[in-house]
C-alpha cells in the first residue's frame, strides 16, 4: 500500500463528505424542515466488505 496515495484518497473522500453533508443540512434547515433551535445529527460510516460501522452523533445549534 502506498501511504501517500491512501492518505490523499481518504482526504478527498472526507472533503466530499463534509461539503455535501453541510449542503444537505443547510438545505433542510432553510426549507423549514427543522423545528426548534437545535438539531440532532448522526453520521454513520461503513465500508463495503468490512465490519466497519463508525457512528458519530452530534447536535447542531440553529440559534
Amino acid at each position: 500500500m502506498d501511504e501517500e496515495v491512501f492518505n490523499m484518497s481518504i482526504r478527498k473522500f472526507l472533503k466530499e463528505v463534509g461539503v455535501t453533508s453541510q449542503r444537505e443540512i443547510e438545505a433542510i434547515v432553510r426549507n423549514g424542515k427543522v423545528s426548534g433551535n437545535r438539531m440532532r445529527v448522526r453520521m454513520t460510516l461503513t465500508a463495503e466488505g468490512t465490519d466497519l460501522n463508525h457512528v458519530v452523533d452530534g447536535e447542531l445549534k440553529l440559534s
